[in-house]
Protein backbone atom coordinates (compact mmCIF):
# COMPACT_ATOMS: atom_id res chain seq x y z
CA UNK A 1 0.00 0.00 0.00
CA UNK A 2 1.16 3.38 -0.84
CA UNK A 3 1.74 6.16 1.21
CA UNK A 4 -0.63 8.47 -1.03
CA UNK A 5 -3.52 5.47 -0.50
CA UNK A 6 -2.55 5.18 3.10
CA UNK A 7 -3.39 9.17 3.55
CA UNK A 8 -6.71 9.17 1.90
CA UNK A 9 -7.66 6.08 3.52
CA UNK A 10 -6.72 8.04 6.63
CA UNK A 11 -9.02 10.98 5.09
CA UNK A 12 -12.13 9.08 4.17
CA UNK A 13 -12.21 7.14 7.78
CA UNK A 14 -11.96 10.58 9.28
CA UNK A 15 -14.74 11.96 6.55
CA UNK A 16 -17.60 9.60 7.81
CA UNK A 17 -16.72 10.43 11.39
CA UNK A 18 -16.77 13.39 10.75
CA UNK A 19 -20.44 12.78 9.36
CA UNK A 20 -21.38 10.58 12.21
CA UNK A 21 -20.29 13.33 14.80
CA UNK A 22 -21.77 16.02 12.94
CA UNK A 23 -25.52 13.60 12.81
CA UNK A 24 -26.15 13.87 16.53
CA UNK A 25 -27.82 17.78 15.68
CA UNK A 26 -29.40 19.09 19.02
CA UNK A 27 -31.73 21.73 17.44
CA UNK A 28 -34.03 21.29 14.21
CA UNK A 29 -35.48 24.41 12.02
CA UNK A 30 -38.20 23.00 9.74
CA UNK A 31 -38.06 25.30 6.74
CA UNK A 32 -42.42 24.82 7.17
CA UNK A 33 -42.15 26.68 10.10
CA UNK A 34 -40.62 29.60 9.13
CA UNK A 35 -43.13 30.19 6.24
CA UNK A 36 -41.89 28.19 3.21
CA UNK A 37 -44.40 25.95 1.47
CA UNK A 38 -44.17 22.98 -0.39
CA UNK A 39 -46.31 23.50 -3.48
CA UNK A 40 -43.33 24.69 -6.05
CA UNK A 41 -44.71 27.67 -7.16
CA UNK A 42 -44.50 30.09 -3.82
CA UNK A 43 -41.10 31.76 -3.70
CA UNK A 44 -39.70 29.77 -0.13
CA UNK A 45 -36.21 31.63 -0.80
CA UNK A 46 -36.83 34.07 2.40
CA UNK A 47 -37.86 31.31 4.69
CA UNK A 48 -34.71 28.97 3.37
CA UNK A 49 -32.29 32.15 4.12
CA UNK A 50 -34.46 32.37 7.32
CA UNK A 51 -33.80 29.28 8.66
CA UNK A 52 -30.24 29.25 7.82
CA UNK A 53 -29.79 32.51 9.44
CA UNK A 54 -31.03 30.83 12.94
CA UNK A 55 -28.89 27.69 11.98
CA UNK A 56 -25.86 29.53 11.26
CA UNK A 57 -25.92 31.63 14.92
CA UNK A 58 -27.22 28.45 17.41
CA UNK A 59 -24.06 27.79 19.98
CA UNK A 60 -25.22 24.19 19.39
CA UNK A 61 -25.05 21.92 16.22
CA UNK A 62 -28.17 22.42 14.45
CA UNK A 63 -30.19 20.61 11.28
CA UNK A 64 -32.47 22.33 8.73
CA UNK A 65 -34.85 19.89 7.44
CA UNK A 66 -36.74 19.81 4.31
CA UNK A 67 -39.75 17.62 4.58
CA UNK A 68 -41.12 16.10 1.05
CA UNK A 69 -42.86 18.53 -1.45
CA UNK A 70 -41.38 20.86 -4.00
CA UNK A 71 -39.97 24.16 -2.88
CA UNK A 72 -39.17 27.56 -5.41
CA UNK A 73 -35.74 28.94 -4.67
CA UNK A 74 -34.32 31.41 -6.45
CA UNK A 75 -30.67 33.09 -5.92
CA UNK A 76 -29.82 31.94 -2.58
CA UNK A 77 -26.31 32.46 -0.85
CA UNK A 78 -26.26 30.59 2.65
CA UNK A 79 -22.91 32.51 4.17
CA UNK A 80 -21.01 31.93 7.04
CA UNK A 81 -18.91 31.29 9.26
CA UNK A 82 -21.40 30.05 11.27
CA UNK A 83 -21.15 29.19 15.31
CA UNK A 84 -21.23 25.46 14.78
CA UNK A 85 -21.93 22.50 12.27
CA UNK A 86 -24.95 22.23 10.48
CA UNK A 87 -26.71 19.32 8.70
CA UNK A 88 -29.32 20.37 5.98
CA UNK A 89 -31.77 17.14 5.50
CA UNK A 90 -34.06 17.32 2.56
CA UNK A 91 -36.20 14.84 1.75
CA UNK A 92 -37.72 16.95 -0.90
CA UNK A 93 -37.19 18.79 -3.98
CA UNK A 94 -35.81 22.64 -4.53
CA UNK A 95 -36.86 23.82 -8.04
CA UNK A 96 -35.50 26.47 -10.03
CA UNK A 97 -37.93 29.33 -11.38
CA UNK A 98 -39.14 28.44 -15.18
CA UNK A 99 -37.58 31.89 -16.21
CA UNK A 100 -33.98 31.09 -16.81
CA UNK A 101 -33.08 34.68 -16.23
CA UNK A 102 -34.04 34.63 -12.71
CA UNK A 103 -31.40 32.95 -11.47
CA UNK A 104 -28.80 33.02 -14.86
CA UNK A 105 -27.14 35.82 -14.96
CA UNK A 106 -25.73 35.41 -10.76
CA UNK A 107 -23.52 32.62 -11.61
CA UNK A 108 -24.79 30.43 -8.95
CA UNK A 109 -28.09 29.06 -7.89
CA UNK A 110 -27.49 27.58 -4.51
CA UNK A 111 -24.64 28.90 -2.91
CA UNK A 112 -22.42 28.13 0.43
CA UNK A 113 -19.75 29.96 1.51
CA UNK A 114 -17.11 30.54 4.11
CA UNK A 115 -18.98 27.60 5.99
CA UNK A 116 -17.02 25.41 7.95
CA UNK A 117 -18.38 21.59 9.02
CA UNK A 118 -21.55 21.62 6.32
CA UNK A 119 -23.25 18.42 5.51
CA UNK A 120 -25.97 18.37 3.04
CA UNK A 121 -27.71 15.11 2.97
CA UNK A 122 -30.52 13.65 0.09
CA UNK A 123 -32.95 15.77 -1.74
CA UNK A 124 -33.40 16.80 -5.31
CA UNK A 125 -32.27 19.45 -7.11
CA UNK A 126 -33.97 20.48 -10.29
CA UNK A 127 -32.31 23.71 -11.81
CA UNK A 128 -34.73 23.18 -15.11
CA UNK A 129 -32.04 24.37 -17.47
CA UNK A 130 -33.77 23.61 -21.00
CA UNK A 131 -34.74 26.84 -21.66
CA UNK A 132 -31.34 28.44 -20.93
CA UNK A 133 -29.56 25.61 -23.01
CA UNK A 134 -32.13 26.53 -26.19
CA UNK A 135 -31.06 30.46 -25.59
CA UNK A 136 -27.64 29.43 -26.08
CA UNK A 137 -28.25 27.26 -29.07
CA UNK A 138 -30.06 29.04 -30.74
CA UNK A 139 -26.83 31.69 -31.22
CA UNK A 140 -28.68 34.24 -29.15
CA UNK A 141 -26.07 36.56 -28.22
CA UNK A 142 -28.67 38.01 -25.59
CA UNK A 143 -28.22 34.73 -23.18
CA UNK A 144 -27.49 35.37 -19.32
CA UNK A 145 -23.63 33.79 -18.33
CA UNK A 146 -25.69 30.86 -16.92
CA UNK A 147 -26.02 29.66 -13.29
CA UNK A 148 -24.07 26.49 -11.21
CA UNK A 149 -26.57 24.60 -9.21
CA UNK A 150 -24.81 24.09 -6.22
CA UNK A 151 -21.77 25.44 -5.08
CA UNK A 152 -18.91 25.40 -2.12
CA UNK A 153 -16.62 28.20 -1.86
CA UNK A 154 -14.01 28.53 0.98
CA UNK A 155 -16.02 26.05 2.72
CA UNK A 156 -14.04 23.19 4.99
CA UNK A 157 -14.90 20.04 6.24
CA UNK A 158 -17.93 19.44 3.70
CA UNK A 159 -20.30 16.25 3.46
CA UNK A 160 -22.48 16.10 0.61
CA UNK A 161 -24.30 12.98 0.24
CA UNK A 162 -27.33 11.54 -1.56
CA UNK A 163 -28.20 14.53 -3.57
CA UNK A 164 -29.78 14.18 -7.29
CA UNK A 165 -29.08 17.10 -9.69
CA UNK A 166 -31.16 17.55 -12.77
CA UNK A 167 -30.68 19.68 -15.55
CA UNK A 168 -28.21 22.40 -14.27
CA UNK A 169 -27.94 25.73 -16.60
CA UNK A 170 -24.25 24.98 -16.52
CA UNK A 171 -22.10 23.45 -13.67
CA UNK A 172 -23.90 20.90 -11.65
CA UNK A 173 -21.28 20.74 -8.52
CA UNK A 174 -18.72 23.08 -7.97
CA UNK A 175 -16.08 22.24 -5.11
CA UNK A 176 -13.60 25.92 -5.15
CA UNK A 177 -11.38 26.30 -2.52
CA UNK A 178 -12.10 23.96 -0.19
CA UNK A 179 -11.18 21.52 2.14
CA UNK A 180 -11.50 18.09 3.43
CA UNK A 181 -14.66 17.13 1.27
CA UNK A 182 -16.45 14.27 0.76
CA UNK A 183 -18.78 13.63 -2.06
CA UNK A 184 -20.73 10.46 -1.96
CA UNK A 185 -23.65 8.48 -3.88
CA UNK A 186 -24.21 11.99 -5.83
CA UNK A 187 -26.24 11.40 -9.06
CA UNK A 188 -25.70 13.74 -11.79
CA UNK A 189 -29.00 14.24 -14.54
CA UNK A 190 -28.51 16.34 -17.92
CA UNK A 191 -28.90 15.31 -21.22
CA UNK A 192 -25.54 14.61 -23.47
CA UNK A 193 -25.92 17.44 -25.66
CA UNK A 194 -26.70 20.28 -22.74
CA UNK A 195 -24.24 23.14 -23.15
CA UNK A 196 -20.98 23.00 -20.28
CA UNK A 197 -23.62 20.98 -17.88
CA UNK A 198 -19.89 19.61 -16.10
CA UNK A 199 -21.23 17.19 -13.01
CA UNK A 200 -18.63 17.67 -10.58
CA UNK A 201 -15.96 20.64 -10.95
CA UNK A 202 -12.98 20.53 -8.31
CA UNK A 203 -10.50 23.34 -7.64
CA UNK A 204 -8.33 25.02 -5.80
CA UNK A 205 -8.96 22.40 -3.55
CA UNK A 206 -7.09 20.05 -1.25
CA UNK A 207 -8.28 16.81 0.12
CA UNK A 208 -11.82 15.87 -2.25
CA UNK A 209 -13.18 12.56 -2.07
CA UNK A 210 -15.71 11.58 -4.50
CA UNK A 211 -17.05 8.02 -4.00
CA UNK A 212 -19.74 5.76 -5.66
CA UNK A 213 -21.57 8.75 -7.92
CA UNK A 214 -23.49 8.54 -11.25
CA UNK A 215 -23.44 10.79 -13.59
CA UNK A 216 -24.88 11.73 -16.58
CA UNK A 217 -24.32 14.81 -18.55
CA UNK A 218 -23.51 17.18 -21.32
CA UNK A 219 -19.79 18.25 -20.32
CA UNK A 220 -16.89 16.45 -18.14
CA UNK A 221 -18.28 14.35 -15.43
CA UNK A 222 -15.62 15.35 -13.09
CA UNK A 223 -13.25 18.41 -14.42
CA UNK A 224 -10.59 18.91 -12.90
CA UNK A 225 -8.95 22.85 -12.58
CA UNK A 226 -5.70 24.51 -11.06
CA UNK A 227 -5.56 24.33 -7.61
CA UNK A 228 -6.46 20.50 -7.32
CA UNK A 229 -4.21 18.71 -4.55
CA UNK A 230 -5.11 14.86 -3.10
CA UNK A 231 -7.80 14.48 -5.14
CA UNK A 232 -9.48 11.18 -4.82
CA UNK A 233 -12.46 9.60 -7.19
CA UNK A 234 -13.97 5.94 -6.50
CA UNK A 235 -16.88 4.17 -8.43
CA UNK A 236 -17.66 6.60 -10.65
CA UNK A 237 -19.74 5.74 -13.44
CA UNK A 238 -19.48 7.98 -16.14
CA UNK A 239 -21.44 8.67 -19.34
CA UNK A 240 -22.57 10.44 -21.10
CA UNK A 241 -20.54 13.10 -20.80
CA UNK A 242 -17.02 14.25 -21.60
CA UNK A 243 -15.32 12.25 -19.49
CA UNK A 244 -13.32 12.75 -16.38
CA UNK A 245 -10.41 15.40 -17.77
CA UNK A 246 -7.68 17.41 -15.78
CA UNK A 247 -7.94 20.59 -17.33
CA UNK A 248 -8.07 22.55 -19.63
CA UNK A 249 -5.05 24.01 -17.44
CA UNK A 250 -2.64 26.82 -18.91
CA UNK A 251 -4.90 29.33 -19.93
CA UNK A 252 -3.14 32.13 -17.98
CA UNK A 253 0.73 31.93 -17.56
CA UNK A 254 0.68 32.03 -13.87
CA UNK A 255 -1.34 29.02 -13.11
CA UNK A 256 -0.92 27.17 -10.28
CA UNK A 257 -0.72 23.34 -11.20
CA UNK A 258 -2.85 19.73 -10.41
CA UNK A 259 -1.35 17.06 -8.52
CA UNK A 260 -2.24 13.74 -6.36
CA UNK A 261 -5.37 12.84 -8.12
CA UNK A 262 -6.64 8.72 -8.19
CA UNK A 263 -9.36 7.50 -10.32
CA UNK A 264 -9.92 3.69 -9.45
CA UNK A 265 -12.99 1.09 -9.86
CA UNK A 266 -15.18 2.80 -12.30
CA UNK A 267 -16.90 2.61 -15.68
CA UNK A 268 -17.45 4.98 -18.48
CA UNK A 269 -20.15 4.52 -20.72
CA UNK A 270 -20.38 6.01 -24.27
CA UNK A 271 -18.97 9.28 -23.01
CA UNK A 272 -16.49 11.41 -25.92
CA UNK A 273 -13.32 10.96 -23.94
CA UNK A 274 -12.28 8.33 -21.09
CA UNK A 275 -9.25 10.02 -19.20
CA UNK A 276 -8.12 13.25 -20.51
CA UNK A 277 -5.70 15.39 -19.51
CA UNK A 278 -5.95 18.47 -21.14
CA UNK A 279 -3.99 22.17 -21.76
CA UNK A 280 -4.04 25.21 -24.21
CA UNK A 281 -0.92 25.49 -26.41
CA UNK A 282 0.32 28.39 -24.77
CA UNK A 283 3.28 29.27 -22.16
CA UNK A 284 2.04 28.90 -18.63
CA UNK A 285 3.80 27.52 -14.92
CA UNK A 286 1.31 25.05 -14.85
CA UNK A 287 1.84 21.36 -14.26
CA UNK A 288 -0.02 17.71 -13.78
CA UNK A 289 2.25 15.82 -11.68
CA UNK A 290 1.12 12.22 -9.71
CA UNK A 291 -2.27 10.81 -11.45
CA UNK A 292 -3.06 7.31 -10.85
CA UNK A 293 -5.27 6.15 -13.44
CA UNK A 294 -6.55 2.57 -12.40
CA UNK A 295 -9.03 -0.49 -12.89
CA UNK A 296 -10.91 1.25 -15.26
CA UNK A 297 -13.53 -0.16 -17.61
CA UNK A 298 -14.61 1.72 -21.00
CA UNK A 299 -17.50 0.60 -22.95
CA UNK A 300 -17.73 2.12 -26.14
CA UNK A 301 -16.16 5.34 -25.36
CA UNK A 302 -13.93 7.87 -27.25
CA UNK A 303 -10.86 8.71 -26.87
CA UNK A 304 -10.15 5.98 -23.93
CA UNK A 305 -6.74 7.62 -22.77
CA UNK A 306 -5.98 11.24 -23.69
CA UNK A 307 -3.01 13.25 -23.35
CA UNK A 308 -3.99 16.88 -25.64
CA UNK A 309 -1.58 19.57 -25.07
CA UNK A 310 -2.18 21.06 -28.27
CA UNK A 311 -5.88 22.53 -27.02
CA UNK A 312 -6.32 25.70 -29.39
CA UNK A 313 -10.19 26.34 -30.08
CA UNK A 314 -10.89 28.01 -33.30
CA UNK A 315 -7.19 28.75 -33.56
CA UNK A 316 -7.69 31.98 -31.02
CA UNK A 317 -5.18 33.29 -28.58
CA UNK A 318 -2.76 30.72 -29.51
CA UNK A 319 -1.72 30.25 -32.71
CA UNK A 320 1.86 28.50 -33.39
CA UNK A 321 2.73 28.30 -29.80
CA UNK A 322 3.26 25.21 -27.75
CA UNK A 323 2.18 24.11 -24.18
CA UNK A 324 3.99 25.40 -21.07
CA UNK A 325 2.25 22.66 -18.55
CA UNK A 326 4.58 20.22 -17.56
CA UNK A 327 2.98 16.44 -17.34
CA UNK A 328 4.52 14.21 -15.55
CA UNK A 329 4.07 10.82 -13.27
CA UNK A 330 0.66 9.19 -14.85
CA UNK A 331 0.32 6.11 -14.23
CA UNK A 332 -2.45 3.82 -16.29
CA UNK A 333 -2.86 0.46 -15.04
CA UNK A 334 -5.58 -2.09 -15.54
CA UNK A 335 -7.67 -0.86 -18.19
CA UNK A 336 -9.20 -2.53 -20.42
CA UNK A 337 -12.81 -2.05 -22.76
CA UNK A 338 -14.08 -0.81 -26.46
CA UNK A 339 -13.26 2.14 -27.77
CA UNK A 340 -14.84 3.81 -30.68
CA UNK A 341 -11.86 6.03 -31.63
CA UNK A 342 -9.34 3.80 -34.00
CA UNK A 343 -6.71 5.66 -31.77
CA UNK A 344 -7.25 4.54 -28.16
CA UNK A 345 -4.21 5.21 -26.73
CA UNK A 346 -3.40 9.24 -27.74
CA UNK A 347 -0.50 11.28 -26.31
CA UNK A 348 -0.15 14.61 -27.93
CA UNK A 349 2.36 15.93 -25.86
CA UNK A 350 3.98 19.53 -25.92
CA UNK A 351 7.37 19.99 -28.03
CA UNK A 352 9.07 22.41 -25.39
CA UNK A 353 7.42 20.35 -22.59
CA UNK A 354 7.23 16.23 -23.36
CA UNK A 355 5.47 14.12 -21.37
CA UNK A 356 7.73 12.57 -18.73
CA UNK A 357 7.37 9.34 -16.30
CA UNK A 358 4.45 7.92 -18.21
CA UNK A 359 3.74 4.22 -17.10
CA UNK A 360 1.14 2.17 -18.54
CA UNK A 361 0.40 -1.53 -17.27
CA UNK A 362 -2.46 -3.65 -18.45
CA UNK A 363 -4.21 -2.09 -20.89
CA UNK A 364 -6.58 -4.04 -23.11
CA UNK A 365 -8.70 -1.74 -25.43
CA UNK A 366 -10.17 -2.67 -28.70
CA UNK A 367 -11.58 -0.49 -31.34
CA UNK A 368 -15.19 -1.87 -32.13
CA UNK A 369 -14.02 -5.27 -31.20
CA UNK A 370 -10.93 -4.91 -33.95
CA UNK A 371 -7.56 -3.87 -33.09
CA UNK A 372 -6.76 -0.33 -32.00
CA UNK A 373 -3.91 1.73 -32.31
CA UNK A 374 -1.72 4.30 -30.26
CA UNK A 375 -0.36 7.66 -31.10
CA UNK A 376 2.66 9.29 -29.90
CA UNK A 377 3.94 12.45 -29.50
CA UNK A 378 7.00 13.72 -27.04
CA UNK A 379 6.64 11.48 -24.55
CA UNK A 380 8.79 9.78 -22.06
CA UNK A 381 7.71 6.77 -20.59
CA UNK A 382 7.96 3.16 -19.64
CA UNK A 383 5.28 -0.06 -20.28
CA UNK A 384 4.59 -3.29 -18.37
CA UNK A 385 2.16 -6.11 -18.81
CA UNK A 386 0.24 -6.72 -21.73
CA UNK A 387 -0.34 -4.06 -23.94
CA UNK A 388 -3.34 -3.43 -26.35
CA UNK A 389 -2.78 -1.82 -28.85
CA UNK A 390 0.66 -2.19 -29.37
CA UNK A 391 1.89 1.28 -27.68
CA UNK A 392 4.41 3.61 -29.26
CA UNK A 393 6.09 4.54 -25.79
Amino acid sequence: MTKLTTLFIIFLFSSILLFIKSSNASTTYNVLTFGAKPNGQIDATQPFLNAWGAACTSAEPTMIYVPKGRYLIKEATFRGPCKNKIIVKIDGTLVAPLDYWDIGNSGYWILFIKVNGISVIGGNIDAKGDGFWACRKSGNNNCPVGARSITFNWANDVVISGLLSINSQVTHLVINSCNNVMVKNVKIIAPDQSPNTDGIHVQSSTNVTIIGCRIKTGDDCISIGPGTRNLWMEKILCGPGHGISIGSLGREYEEDGVQNVTLSYSIFTGSDNGLRIKSWARPSTSFVKNINYRNIVMKYVDNPIIIDQNYCPNSQDCPQQTSGVKISEVIYKNIEGTSTTEVAMNFDCSPSNPCQGIQIQDIKLTYMNKKAKSFCNNIQGTKKGVILPDTCI
